[in-house]
């Protein structure tokens, strides 16, 4: 018999993210292994009231899974049918933070592989006028990668498009972000172009996750899924390439809207 009791946050989350992934009742509680009645209970306070932790759990405590994290979870479930709760919790460990523990840059997408495993992070940029580039790294994106993105493709890139020095580069609070030989190199071409401030706990203000989504979307899409780690990447790269003009410039006319909200 399922689980009845007060469930933990994270479980809560889960429950809400495989009902907005379209699973019944009881496909959702076959899957997690609690009760229709708990499943059941749990999404409708969800629907009612936006309540994702129980109120003995509320007093004071930061929910773990926000609504962004059940809409990952959502997207984690429509993307294989077929995982288990351990494999679902497994991969979206792995898109919320890295292998020593730090939250995960929101400019960044990691996405797996459905048959074999193993994954593809990737990170990007883009601007009103065109899309930028769309850049492979490893497992990990620390400090000193993240230096060699922003020497290799965010100065170029900025450069070209702003000639003027008249441009400003959005980042997220990411510790990547702040580290101090970031800001040290920001501040040494701080007359090329300008940082913009961003407010801190506000990853859901960062446009390109929207971008990622379109590109989760196209890959679930795709006649023929990608069965190994370079057919991965060089499917993320086309369909990078491939979005609309009016999809990104969309984001940038919604973004003093989402602000004000």
């Amino acid at each position: 018999m399922g689980k009845k009791g007060d469930l933990s946050n994270f479980e809560r989350g889960m429950v809400v993210g495989a009902r907005w992934a379209g699973l019944s009742i009881s496909q959702s509680a076959q899957l997690l292994g609690f009760s229709r009645t708990t499943i059941s209970r749990v999404y409708k306070e969800w629907c009612e009231k936006g309540k994702t932790s129980s109120m003995r759990q509320s007093c004071g405590r930061k929910c773990l899974v926000d609504a962004r994290g059940q809409r990952r979870m959502g997207r984690l479930i429509q993307a294989d049918r077929r995982a288990t709760l351990t494999e679902i919790t497994t991969r979206y460990n792995l898109l919320l933070r890295h292998s020593d523990g730090r939250v995960m840059d929101p400019s960044c997408l990691v996405t797996t592989v459905q048959a074999g495993g193993g994954g593809v992070m990737v990170w990007g940029m883009f601007s009103w006028h065109t899309l930028g580039p769309l850049v492979p790294i490893g497992h990990r994106l620390n400090a000193t990668a993240y230096l060699s993105i922003v020497s290799d493709h965010v100065h170029p890139f900025m450069t070209t498009m702003y000639p003027s020095s008249d441009g400003y580069f959005q980042q997220d609070n990411a510790p990547c972000h702040k580290a101090r030989i970031i800001s040290n190199w920001f501040l040494e071409h701080d007359n090329e172009f300008t940082i913009l401030k961003w407010p801190p706990q506000s990853p859901d203000l960062n446009p390109i996750e929207h971008l990622w989504d379109v590109v989760e979307r196209e890959l679930r899409a795709l006649d023929v899924h990608p069965t190994n780690l370079h057919q991965l990447q060089d499917a993320i790269l086309s369909i990078w390439a491939n979005i609309s003009k009016e999809c990104f410039q969309h984001l940038f006319e919604s973004m003093p809207h989402r602000i004000k909200v």
